[in-house]
């Protein structure tokens, strides 16, 4: 099968590599990625959510975020993602709010049901009305009396767009 991006194998065998390591070494998550732009590698990242006792270190979380650190900047316009495995919905939010362009993943939810490695629940959770989720969502207009509106705040000091 022929891709629009030639580096999009390596990439995503790369990614793979990473996450064999993590397996192998930290006897943890099997989930690496690659983030690039225009042939250059800007971050590579494997699951650490182990590691760091955090729940949000996926692969691509964390790619994202060393992605941004290296260029100094949250916007990632231009950039692929090569995952070793389909992106969970905050991987693929993150993704979105960071602007990464593309997205090629190695191993699809199907590949990871069988191993509990699929992010399929997260979809079809988000799929639902919010009255029908498992976890429930509370809109509650609080606002602090004793200051000035929170979001009229960053308006006054938000960057131009």
């Amino acid at each position: 099968m022929t891709h629009p991006d030639p580096n999009a194998e390596k990439y995503l065998v790369d990614a793979i590599r990473a996450a064999m390591r993590n397996v192998r070494e930290r006897r943890t998550w099997p989930f690496g990625a690659v983030i690039a732009r225009g042939g250059e590698v800007i971050a590579t990242a494997v699951n650490e959510v182990d590691a760091l006792c955090d729940p949000s270190a996926h692969a691509e979380m964390q790619a994202v975020r060393a992605a941004a650190k290296a260029l100094g900047t949250t916007d990632l316009t231009g950039t692929t993602v090569y995952a070793s495995g389909y992106p969970c919905p905050m991987c693929l939010t993150a993704m979105y709010l960071a602007g990464v362009s593309e997205v090629y993943y190695a191993y699809s939810n199907e590949d990871g049901a069988p191993y509990d490695l699929s992010a399929e629940r997260g979809y079809v959770e988000i799929a639902r009305p919010p009255e029908q989720r498992e976890m429930k969502l509370h809109g509650l207009p609080a606002r602090d009396k004793d200051d000035e509106d929170l979001y009229e705040a960053w308006k006054r000091v938000a960057p131009a767009a």
